[in-house]
């Protein structure tokens, strides 16, 4: 008899641990550093104008022209991720965006800014990111094997939103502990260390010869979005989210518990929000169902919890749970979301898939937030939110209809 030995396998926490491709710690360092400043700048930006002097709609204004021109070329965006080295791309944007950003903090430092001067930087700004988002984005499939993808998205998800929780409270501290143009100095260096991270990675430069023009590029992503009836109706269904949940969030929420219950308990509801994005994350570190988006848009569901308990709750404790739950739920699907994109989409059109995803989704809401204000008004504040409810939690579950939603599964290669 010969005795033979079976070789042995590593551990599965160790098999599917990502954090051993050093790819994947410059990617995660960079877009965690990123989302850090991220999170500053737009409470910095804010007092920076009042500091001014500014208004409420002038700052309004400020904010929507950053939205605007980030909208408006992330399609470009998408293109070019798809045409040429996306490393590259996430290294040049990510330098770009310090230079700006470095150059409107001086202004505010040196008291020079001016409100025209805030909008065109922040709009300049927006043109910057839109063009690294759908590259970095789409990076994780390239630097992680098939195995490892569904933990890389989990735990570069995870470290993104706690990087930008973080920056949320580190920005009212800065803010009002050296002001606002040092706390913008912060998010110049974070994309600085973003820039160097990415350059760290080893991942190749060359992109397979495009003959098509861009705009014919573009409609080829477009034709890919819509061969996947799962792909282009949660894209809808992430429209509609947008569109009724922007202005309940960011102009009822301050009023109905802001004022009806008291200003410091919004803040615990958002942080009740940020918790539960957190835990969403951790959940889905272990938790690894088979259908994908079958589970998530269930989890998806729970968002409509949080209107649902400002509208009928004087109390604060429901308002809590229901933020918690709509974070964690929305946390959870946006994962297993991103999963099955990068897990069904090919890897030579992701740039622009992303790109369509992100402009769908967040197109319509400058919309819903000019609208909140009249049609709250119109029907009743608790009854909005309730419609609110209404919408987004029904649209997940109508997303059950769809036999693509219903039976996309994980590939057999990342399962547990």
């Amino acid at each position: 008899m010969t005795a033979t030995t079976e070789p042995q396998s590593p551990p599965p926490t160790q098999r599917r641990s990502p954090l051993r491709h050093r790819n994947f710690r410059r990617l995660v360092t960079g877009t965690a550093s990123s989302s850090l400043g991220n999170a500053i700048t737009p409470i910095a930006l804010a007092f920076a104008v009042l500091d001014l002097g500014g208004t409420v709609t002038q700052l309004g204004i400020v904010e929507a022209v950053f939205a605007t021109c980030q909208v408006v070329t992330t399609l470009a965006g998408g293109v070019l991720g798809d045409r040429v080295s996306r490393k590259l791309m996430m290294e040049g944007t990510a330098a770009i965006s310090a230079v700006v950003t470095g150059a409107l903090a001086a202004t505010v430092i040196l008291g020079i800014a001016t409100i025209p001067s805030i909008a065109v930087m922040g709009g300049l700004a927006g043109i910057v990111a839109a063009l690294n988002q759908p590259s970095a984005m789409a990076m994780t499939k390239v630097v992680v094997p098939a195995e490892d993808l569904g933990a890389a998205v989990s735990l570069r998800s995870l470290l993104q939103t706690t990087a930008s929780t973080i920056g949320y409270a580190l920005g009212g501290v800065l803010v009002a502990a050296v002001g606002p143009g040092w706390a913008i100095t912060v998010d110049a260096l974070t994309f600085a260390v973003a820039a160097v991270a990415y350059a760290g990675m080893r991942v190749p430069h060359e992109r397979p010869p495009h003959k098509a023009s861009m705009l014919g590029d573009l409609a080829e992503g477009f034709r890919e979005v819509m061969r996947h009836s799962w792909l282009w109706f949660l894209i809808l269904q992430a429209l509609l989210y947008h569109l009724f949940w922007s202005g309940a969030h960011s102009v009822l929420g301050p009023i109905v518990v802001g004022e009806g219950i008291g200003r410091a308990s919004w803040g615990f509801a958002l942080a009740a929000l940020m918790a539960g994005f957190f835990v969403g994350g951790l959940f889905c570190l272990r938790f690894r169902p088979r259908r994908l988006l079958s589970v998530g848009v269930f989890f998806l569901a729970m968002t409509g919890l949080f209107p649902i308990s400002m509208a009928v709750s004087d109390t604060l404790w429901p308002i809590l749970l229901g933020a918690f739950l709509h974070g964690f739920g929305l946390q959870v699907f946006d994962i297993f979301w991103q999963i099955a994109i990068q897990q069904e989409i090919p890897e030579e059109k992701l740039s622009r898939v992303y790109s369509f995803d992100i402009v769908g989704s967040f197109v319509a809401r400058p919309v819903g937030l000019a609208l909140v204000g009249p049609v709250a008004v119109a029907v009743g504040f608790d009854t909005w939110l309730l419609v609110v409810a209404a919408v987004i939690s029904g649209s997940a579950l109508l997303s059950f209809s769809f036999a693509g939603v219903r039976r996309l599964e994980r590939a057999p290669d990342q399962a547990p």
